[in-house]
């Protein structure tokens, strides 16, 4: 099936889990990922269970801390 990852399209297994998904993109820091399904953020305790569907746009965000001291 396809879906939209990070903008591309992607050629993906059906039923693949946001989990699995993270694995085959070799997200970095997976820990501190946030993933959003077409525009509403996962809940991280879903990320095992929850499959894709087809069409589906996936973007994996990375909030930095920081700032000025």
């Amino acid at each position: 099936m396809k879906i939209t990852v990070a903008g591309e399209s992607k050629e993906v297994r059906d039923g693949i889990t946001i989990a699995e998904l993270i694995e085959a993109e070799q997200v970095e820091t997976p820990e501190y990922v946030t993933v959003s399904v077409n525009e509403e953020f996962a809940d991280r305790e879903s990320f095992e269970t929850r499959q894709l569907n087809e069409g589906d746009t996936v973007e994996f965000l990375y909030f930095m801390g920081g700032g000025r001291a």
